[in-house]
This record gives structure tokens, C-alpha cells and sequence, in this order.
């Protein structure tokens, strides 16, 4: 029995994608709930697991455009019965043919040929490295196979002695391999012109750009072009939530199993604002203006192939504990190419936090349809005036960036100030003034 490996659905507007890898070769054994392989369309990057267990057959290539719905391989289980690991069907079959299996031929003899020398002896599955656990076994290979490692120089701390993503990055952060990751060669090495011409001309790489880039491209081609941007900032003293976060932070975790970050004090901040200045909370729409009631906020964040933005349904109705969790799901959900497009559509206002890269100051650029996109930054310390003195402060620069057409500069100043207003003082969000 064979089963069909579709490209599935993943939103009305996407008709077609590119199968970015396969996670199984052809003829391996594949087990149900295993990814098999990666689509990447101009909105996600999702993985694909198997229905049930087979072995696979492969019908379309990496790196091919494939339309949603198409066949890109089979699942045949009925032979994986027979083949799986630890299956009892390879076995019997086995005695049956050696039951009815004629009785072979004596063969003539021949002279005897001098002893080959023996074969060094191959490490037992039980002495080599085992990699992590399924759902993981493509990133660390992925990931060992980028850097040239040799799997059985790395040390495994998972179970069983299973390398762990976090065992290649251990590995490699120590200098222990010394290694360079596998560099690309100009094809003219493989002609002629031999290792001496490749290494002396000025080489590059040229690369596809993936759906994702170049959708994030034309949305940020489009903020500029279709809108007049303009952006205002302001500096924030986080002394009062850091301080807050210091007191709070175990009793947090111990009573949610999630730790208390910066990024659910300024949701809070955003929606209160937004409540005060509808305007900010709106979009144009040909020669109307669309004011949102709800508050769905966007949170920005950086994936390996671009920048995505989910949104956070509801942010108003949502607790501290709520926000933080669902910052969590989405950053995993991201990582593991998790994250359904449904999860992407629908933001009424976003947030960027350039600040965990290192960014001192920056200009976000709106989030199309969007009116308007806030933007943190690092915290640093830095000398301030407070009460005729000087003092030294953690603090924030942040930045709003908006659509000159439906918000005004004196909203948008206000609108920042506001957000100020309720970091420097909690007491303002829980009191509403």
C-alpha cells in the first residue's frame, strides 16, 4: 500500500511553494509523526510529517517550485513491515524461503587464495554517538554535516547518550574541532584552471532568494512607496520594571513555568495606549479609514530564513503569565517551522525588539496594512539628569514608526510619550491614568 506525501494547505492566498529539503533519503525508513520534508512559501516555512510509517520514495527534488496539493513522494507500507527496525515480517519471510529453498549445489573447488588482510573492525551501533531524538535528528545533522564534524568526537547529554543540538553548538564554541565549515569552490576548479585560479580570483556565491526574503522585499519595498512614514522616538528609564522583574521573576516561574520577560510590561503599555488613541489601532483602505475595536499585536521574530511576524490575538484580555507563555510557543513554533500561517494574518499593531541583537537605535518600517510599528532597543546604562543631578541609568531608546497619512505627529509623540509614561510607572497601567 503506498500513501501520497502532498503539499498541504496552508492559507487561500498561497498557490504554490518550494520543497526546501528532504529530511529522509530515497528507500529510507520513515517513521509516522516523523518530518519529512520542508515547504517554504512567501508567508512560512512549515515542516511536513509523515501519516504513517514506509519507506520513501522521493518524486520531486529539492529546491523546486511544486504547487499546493502536489504529489512530492509516496510512503510504502507495506514493504516497511517488513523492513522496519525491529519488525517481525523480514523474519518470517526469511524462513519461509529457506524452508523451500532448494539445497545449494556443491560448488568445485579452487585454490586457495592467500588470507586478505583483515578490515579494522567497525564500531557497534551501541558504541557510536546516537542523535537526538526524532523531531530533532535532521537540525543536528543538518548542523554536524554545515561544520564538518565528525559525530563521534561530540559528546552526547541526552538520553542514552544522544547528541543534542546544544551538544554540535557546545562542541563548536569550544574551538575543539577545528574545523572550518565546508567552503564552496567556483566550478572552474573541477575544469582547468586547477585550486591556484579559484583561490586567487574573487569569488562569490549566488543564491536563489527564497520565497520568504523576497516577500518581506516587496512588503518592505511596498511600506515605503505607499505610505508616508515618518518616525519619532524617546528614551525610557526601565529602572522601576527591572526592578519589578527582580522581586517577581522566581515566584513568576515557579507559579507559571515561564519566565517573566520585558516584552509583556510593553504589550501591556501598547494596548493601553492604543485604547486612548483609536487612531493609531486603524488602517486606510482605498478612501476609508478602518478603526480596529480588538487588539491583536504582532511580535517580531527573527527566523533562519527571514524576519516573521505572528500575532497575539486578543493582547487585551491576556495576563502577564498568558503573554509570556504565548511569546514562548511562538519562538519554538518559529524554530521548529511550526508556525501556520492563520498564526501571521490579522495584526492590528506590531512590535520589534532589535534590542536582543544589540541594537542601540533603529527605524522600524511599518508593518503593512498597519498604521504603526513600535520598536525597542538595548537597555543601557547611561548618565541621565533626575532632580538637578546627574545620575546613572538603565535606559532604552524606542521609536514609532507610523503612516503620516491617517496619524498625526502630535498623536504619535503622545502616543510614545504615553507608553513612557507607563514603563517608568507600572502603577499608571494598573490604576488607568
Amino acid at each position: 500500500m503506498q500513501i501520497e506525501l502532498k503539499v498541504p494547505e496552508v492559507g487561500e492566498s498561497v498557490k504554490e511553494a518550494i520543497l526546501v529539503e528532504w529530511y529522509k533519503k530515497e528507500g529510507e525508513f520513515v517513521e509516522k509523526d516523523d518530518p519529512v520534508f520542508v515547504i517554504e512559501t512567501d508567508k512560512v516555512s512549515l515542516e511536513v510529517p509523515a501519516e504513517e510509517s514506509g519507506i520513501l520514495h522521493i518524486l520531486v527534488n529539492e529546491g523546486e517550485n511544486v504547487q499546493i496539493g502536489t504529489v512530492v513522494g509516496t510512503l510504502e507500507t507495506e514493504t516497511a513491515e517488513k523492513t522496519a527496525p525491529g519488525g517481525q515480517g523480514r523474519t518470517e519471510d526469511r524462513r519461509e524461503e529457506e524452508k523451500t529453498a532448494p539445497a545449494p549445489e556443491p560448488e568445485p573447488e579452487t585454490p586457495a587464495k592467500p588470507a586478505a588482510p583483515e578490515k579494522p573492525k567497525e564500531k557497534k551501533a551501541s558504541e557510536s554517538p546516537v542523535f537526538a531524538s526524532d523531531p530533532l535528528m535532521p537540525s543536528v545533522r543538518r548542523l554536524i554535516r554545515e561544520h564538518n564534524l565528525e559525530p563521534s568526537q561530540i559528546t552526547g547529554s541526552g538520553p542514552g547518550g544522544r547528541i543534542t543540538k546544544g551538544d554540535v553548538l557546545i562542541y563548536l564554541e569550544s574551538g575543539a574541532s577545528g574545523k572550518e565549515p565546508a567552503q564552496q569552490v567556483p566550478a572552474e576548479t573541477e575544469s582547468g584552471k586547477g585550486r591556484e585560479a579559484a583561490e586567487g580570483d574573487e569569488a562569490v556565491t549566488r543564491k536563489r532568494m527564497s520565497p520568504i526574503r523576497k516577500r518581506i522585499a516587496e512588503r518592505l519595498l511596498d511600506a515605503k512607496q505607499n505610505t508616508a512614514m515618518l518616525t519619532t522616538f524617546n528614551e525610557i528609564d526601565m529602572s522601576r520594571v527591572m526592578e519589578i522583574r527582580g522581586r517577581f521573576k522566581d515566584d513568576f516561574y515557579k507559579r507559571y513555568q515561564t519566565r517573566l520577560g520585558f516584552m509583556s510590561f510593553f504589550i501591556k503599555a501598547v494596548v493601553a495606549a492604543l485604547k486612548e488613541m483609536p487612531g493609531i489601532n486603524a488602517r486606510i483602505e482605498g478612501d476609508e479609514i478602518i478603526y480596529y475595536h480588538y487588539y491583536h499585536i504582532g511580535i517580531a521574530i527573527g527566523a533562519e530564513r527571514g524576519l516573521v511576524v505572528p500575532v497575539m490575538r486578543h493582547a487585551d484580555r491576556k495576563s502577564f503569565a498568558d503573554l509570556e507563555s504565548e511569546i514562548v510557543s511562538f519562538a519554538a513554533k518559529v524554530k521548529e517551522n511550526r508556525l501556520e500561517l492563520s498564526e501571521l494574518e490579522g495584526g492590528t499593531f506590531s512590535i520589534t525588539n532589535g534590542g536582543i541583537y544589540g541594537s542601540l537605535l533603529s527605524t522600524p518600517i511599518l508593518n503593512m496594512p498597519q498604521s504603526a510599528i513600535l520598536g525597542m532597543h538595548k537597555i543601557e546604562e547611561r548618565p541621565v539628569a533626575l532632580n538637578g543631578e546627574v545620575v546613572i541609568r538603565p535606559m532604552m531608546y524606542v521609536a514609532l514608526s507610523y503612516d503620516h497619512r491617517i496619524v498625526d505627529g502630535k498623536d504619535a509623540v503622545t502616543f510614545l510619550r504615553r507608553i513612557k509614561e507607563f514603563i517608568e510607572n507600572i502603577e499608571r497601567m494598573i490604576m488607568e491614568i
